[in-house]
């Protein structure tokens, strides 16, 4: 429960929506974080959307939000200006005067652990899920340094505050092995302990602990300008991931095959579609599933390369109906709001239970942009 003497901040918000969705689980190309507004401000009413659009942001303004997190990211592509003469200007220029941050977690969202994806698996009660597209997560490097018994705590101090020392939940982690370093100091040489022209014996450290590899020449640099010697030995080597249950997409399996009809009709159903497409043969059973929510196109090769029966996703292009069936693969179109909406409620439901004291809800003005003709009289 949030403390009343320190309320639940925007930072407060990013930071546990980072620890569910990491961001560096994101495609490449995303936009995702904290993208509009204050980490310092204060929270108590936040809104979660598909989509930032004109009825999302009226019903924020009107509801005195003061934080939207966003399936969708704003602010997708670069802009040159910014004004009320166009739709996304407006929309932008009232969220600013409103004072309300946005948040976008996306396709690390879709991706996560308990994510979207993860969500569909399980409204459809499938088996033996796995990633369609594993992921071996962000690479870790280590880093060994051997320093003076003077040196030690400055420079663990130093390498963990630049970012060194995270293994999952816990942080500040190392190890530490007493030896002896020899060293030989040239007429060049302005050594900080012993004499130069002799070799010099020195009781040492062996400090090891581990690094994100985007972060190394930072944390290198945060050793260099701890360490009293002149020429720190240190050895960085990158580590091979041990495998990860993270990545893109899903692929499980039913409790037991049934049609492609039927399965169409099973995530009409399930998804509370407006209406659903598929792609090949009506009476083909289908068991093994792939899924990708939103627009899934570029995991087709993958639910291929899978084995899989059928593959369920929002929307795809013309040319991969005809290169799904060409390759003996089902396709199950349910639409782009179907498969990612029912994520942004439960991350709503999930906000809301770990802060009990704020109002958070998704948004209750947000519909589908397509509409369905279901019967012609």
């Amino acid at each position: 429960m949030p403390d009343s003497n320190h309320p639940v901040s925007v930072g407060d918000v990013c930071d546990f929506l980072e620890e569910f969705a990491p961001n560096y689980l994101a495609a490449e190309w995303d936009n995702v974080g904290l993208l509009m507004g204050e980490r310092a401000s204060p929270v108590q009413r936040i809104q979660t959307c598909l989509t930032v659009a004109s009825d999302v942001v009226a019903e924020a303004v009107d509801e005195r939000v003061q934080m939207i997190v966003s399936h969708h990211p704003i602010l997708f592509r670069g802009i040159k200006r910014l004004t009320t003469s166009d739709p996304e200007g407006r929309m932008i220029w009232d969220l600013v005067r409103a004072g309300i941050a946005v948040y976008s977690p996306h396709t690390s969202f879709d991706n996560t652990k308990g994510g979207i994806n993860e969500i569909l698996t399980g409204k459809l009660e499938l088996m033996n899920v796995s990633p369609l597209r594993k992921q071996t997560g962000e690479q870790q490097c280590k880093l060994v340094v051997f320093v003076p018994n003077a040196d030690l705590a400055g420079v663990a101090d130093a390498v963990f505050g630049a970012g060194a020392g995270i293994i999952g939940k816990y942080s500040q982690c190392s190890f530490r092995v007493a030896g002896t370093g020899t060293f030989f100091g040239s007429e060049a040489a302005n050594p900080t302990i012993g004499q130069i022209g002799r070799r010099e014996e020195v009781s040492e450290w062996r400090l090891e602990t581990v690094c994100p590899a985007t972060q190394v020449d930072k944390v290198i640099a945060a050793m260099r300008r701890s360490h009293s010697y002149e020429e720190p030995a240190f050895d960085v080597y990158p580590l091979r991931s041990g495998g990860s249950t993270l990545g893109e997409g899903r692929l499980g399996r039913l409790p037991k095959a049934i049609s492609l009809r039927s399965f169409a009709r099973k995530v009409k159903d399930k998804l509370n579609a407006q209406s659903v497409h598929f792609v090949g043969e009506s009476e083909r059973q289908v068991e093994r599933v792939a899924i990708s929510c939103g627009s899934g196109g570029a995991l087709l090769a993958d639910a291929i390369l899978e084995k899989a029966d059928v593959f369920l996703t929002g929307e795809m292009r013309y040319h991969d109906y005809l290169h799904a069936r060409e390759r003996g693969i089902g396709l199950v179109l349910a639409g782009h709001y179907a498969t990612e909406r029912l994520g942004v409620e439960a991350l709503a439901q999930r906000m809301q239970e770990r802060w009990r004291d704020l109002e958070v809800w998704s948004s209750r003005r947000e519909r589908d942009p397509v509409s369905a003709v279901l019967a012609i009289d």
